[in-house]
């Protein structure tokens, strides 16, 4: 019988991950409208906040919350596959706070070109990844594709009062980042064959990691805003932060954590950075103050499954470490928002 886990994923795609994410400025462009959109009471978040996931008030003082997210192979394992892309679908729900409920699956196939077993073993992963979670994967819906596709629709709930959103932040607040940076990286390392050996499982291991530390921030009141950082790299995510919440924000562009620095820069000095990262510069690098070539590359790298983004009070710094550490994590400030002087532009490196 052949063994299907040994093919290889990547092959079969022309994209990765959330690199394979339309652009933001093309996205802005796609859901332009000029009609007045129709008012429902009960959506304390909707589209036009650009945040995580959707969420409905059930008047009780709890919310559903929404989301779902999709992509083609970032890895060539298709159980790992499966379980990123499930992962990368629940930490919506995480970064709005909340618990999630249950998934379905959203599956795109070649069925001329791939086997029906390897489909099963992508859904085994999906499935790991939910029973990491604690909820059910309770359906999906499926089609032939050209290539393969993957993601999940997840339904959450969160207390409204312990709601986080991607606006909120203040002048006072400094920003952390839970996973480090470089998957996009990494992952054109492997679609062009020159990753190497030692590096195969950096990014994926990473990728796997749960969120689920999204909904422990959000019941402490000094978190401000919470997001996570995926296609649009940290700049992007950043930028819609700095929006929402009417702020500048100004990085420490030495403590953004990356996935091993000799490793990110071995790769980078060879020109391997994903098309993502062209695209995501193009749509907003004009509210960014001035970069170099490296700083740039790595802070618009398109993120899968990456880290939240989370904006906390400074006087209560110290206290979100703490916490931090106690979960495992060992976070520290990679920036600080400050005033908006309603100048173009929103973000800058510290001197």
């Amino acid at each position: 019988m052949k063994n299907f886990i040994d093919i290889k994923m990547t092959e079969y795609s022309h994209g990765a991950g959330c690199g394979c994410k339309i652009s933001p400025k093309v996205l802005d462009q796609i859901l332009a409208t000029t009609e007045t959109p129709e008012i429902f009471p009960n959506l304390i978040v909707g589209n036009g906040e650009r945040d995580d996931a959707a969420v409905v008030d059930l008047g009780d003082g709890t919310a559903i919350v929404s989301t779902t997210d999709f992509f083609m192979p970032i890895v060539d394992n298709p159980i790992d596959f499966g379980r990123i892309a499930s992962v990368n679908a629940i930490s919506d729900i995480y970064a709005m706070g909340g618990q999630p409920l249950m998934a379905i699956a959203i599956l795109g196939w070649p069925i001329d070109k791939l086997p029906p077993e390897v489909a099963n073993l992508v859904i085994e992963g999906a499935r790991q990844a939910c029973a990491e979670a604690g909820i059910p994967l309770a359906g999906g819906h499926s089609i032939d594709s050209p290539e393969p596709i993957f993601g999940l629709a997840v339904t959450g709930r969160v207390n409204i009062d312990q709601l986080k959103k991607n606006g909120g932040a203040t002048e006072d607040c400094v920003f952390y980042l839970t996973k480090p940076i470089g998957v996009g990286i990494l992952a054109t390392a492997q679609k062009r064959k020159i990753l190497k050996p030692a590096h195969q499982n950096i990014a994926r291991d990473s990728m796997v990691i749960m969120n689920k530390i999204g909904a422990t921030f959000a019941k402490l009141s000094y978190v401000k805003a919470l997001t996570d950082v995926t296609g649009f790299g940290i700049l992007g995510h950043l930028k819609e932060m700095c929006e929402a919440s009417d702020v500048k924000a100004k990085i420490d562009f030495e403590a953004i954590p990356l996935l091993g620095k000799e490793v990110i820069d071995y790769y980078i000095s060879k020109d391997c950075y994903p098309g993502g990262s062209k695209r995501n510069w193009a749509s907003y690098g004009h509210v960014v103050g001035q970069l170099t070539d490296y700083q740039r590359t790595i802070l618009t790298d398109p993120q899968t499954s990456g880290g939240l983004l989370v904006a906390v009070e400074q006087d209560s710094s110290a206290a979100f470490e703490a916490l931090a550490q106690k979960e495992g994590m060992k976070l520290k400030p990679i920036g600080q928002f400050v005033k908006n002087t309603e100048q173009e532009q929103l973000i800058e490196i510290a001197s």
